[in-house]
């Protein structure tokens, strides 16, 4: 496992909820990773983000890690759930928010 798949997967391990995503929440650099954060707000859940355009290593291995070519990529509580199509897909369909009270997942402040 390389340097960046361990970071990577120590990331996902460490946080009940974290998105893998071009920017951050407050400032996010492309239109499907502000989509992401917004969904994520309206469930109202804390979660961790990794700015992927900081890391060129971190941006490559996040789709190997997952076996997903884009980014944004949402973990919850280890589980890869996807990019915001399936998020905004399951959101719609309330299943976000049921993954998110089935995993247990706390509350944003």
């Amino acid at each position: 496992m390389s340097d960046a798949q361990q970071r990577i997967e120590e990331t996902v391990k460490a946080n009940d909820v974290v998105l893998f995503m071009k920017g951050t929440p407050l400032f996010p650099q492309c239109g499907f990773s502000s989509r992401a954060v917004a969904i994520l707000d309206h469930v109202g859940v804390e979660f961790a983000s990794v700015d992927v355009l900081q890391d060129q290593e971190v941006r490559h291995g996040i789709k190997e890690y997952s076996d997903w070519p884009t980014v944004p990529q949402l973990y919850v509580k280890g589980e890869f759930v996807g990019g915001s199509d399936i998020m905004m897909e399951m959101y719609e369909a309330g299943e976000l928010q049921a993954l998110m009270e089935a995993k247990q997942v706390v509350k944003a402040a």
